[in-house]
């Protein structure tokens, strides 16, 4: 997902937000959801929105949130606020340390359990994928890793994020320069081609992945996720109260197989949040495992 809310301010003038305002609307947000926006962060919810009311020929928050509510377009500006309140700031190979260890620790003692009970098939969920570069850089490790003997696997990593818009910008997976500030440059010209409005991913990476969108409130729409071996949710549930987090790692642990594995961001733990994982410690990341 990425950092909640920009720290740029525009320089256009900002409608001004009453304290009510705020609450109203950070209890919708977190309602429909479950990002949680504290008081201190009230400005930002001016500067981000401000555009969007003038859109909107609003002159005031309280009018944006019956807006929200009641209006006969309500649900397409949901999908306007999903993009307001998420900024999606991510990259390909983020986090190298964390995604080498993963590779040569977890990926291959998985892929090396599969090889022997004989179940060429991995199931990988991409939780809060904003724009696509994590699960695409997923699908490049595999094919890194397994090579020829890819094609004899069934791989299936389903990629979900809160936004509409991010979903349709990682289906293009069309990406400027900036996605591959970490990226190794041989990594780049193996997997993406050339394309006028950047550098596009190759069909064979893009084949391994199903992405769509999906609310990581909504408990039912995270039931239909196919079982999985591993979860990735990075940089997400630290926009969670606790509560919300502790509902959301409870459905991965639900959805996760015997001895399947969580990874988080390497700011995130599950201390005070979960103790149905064991976590496993590898140079460079934590690795959670449901055992049984």
């Amino acid at each position: 997902m990425g950092s909640l809310f920009s720290n740029t301010i525009s320089l256009r003038k900002s409608v001004q937000i009453s304290d009510d305002e705020f609450v109203q609307l950070r209890d919708f947000i977190y309602e429909k959801s479950g990002i949680f926006v504290d008081i201190k962060r009230k400005y930002l919810f001016e500067s981000r929105f401000s555009k969007r009311l003038s859109a909107l020929g609003l002159s005031s928050f309280g009018d944006y949130v019956k807006f929200l509510k009641y209006d006969s377009n309500k649900a397409q500006e949901l999908n306007k606020l999903f993009e307001l309140v998420t900024t999606n700031e991510t990259s390909f190979w983020r986090d190298t340390k964390q995604l080498e260890s993963f590779r040569d620790h977890v990926l291959k003692e998985k892929i090396e359990e599969q090889r022997k009970a004989g179940k060429l098939e991995l199931n990988i969920w991409s939780a809060g994928c904003s724009s696509g570069e994590e699960p695409y850089t997923l699908s490049i490790l595999l094919h890194e890793v397994l090579r020829m003997e890819l094609a004899k696997w069934r791989i299936n990593i389903t990629a979900v994020d809160l936004s509409p818009a991010m979903i349709e910008r990682a289906q293009k997976g069309v990406y400027g320069e900036y996605a591959f500030k970490t990226t190794p440059e041989e990594i780049k010209n193996r997997y993406f081609t050339k394309d006028p409005g950047g550098w596009k991913i190759k069909p064979a990476v893009g084949k391994l992945i199903k992405f769509q969108q999906m609310n990581l409130n909504d408990r039912m729409s995270l039931k239909r996720v196919p079982r999985s071996h591993i979860v990735f949710c990075r940089n997400v549930i630290i926009y969670f109260d606790q509560d919300m987090k502790q509902r959301v790692v409870g459905s991965f642990y639900d959805n996760l197989l015997p001895d399947g594995y969580l990874m988080l961001g390497h700011s995130e733990t599950l201390h005070k949040v979960s103790k149905t994982f064991k976590p496993i410690y590898h140079p460079g990341t934590i690795a959670y495992k449901k055992e049984g």
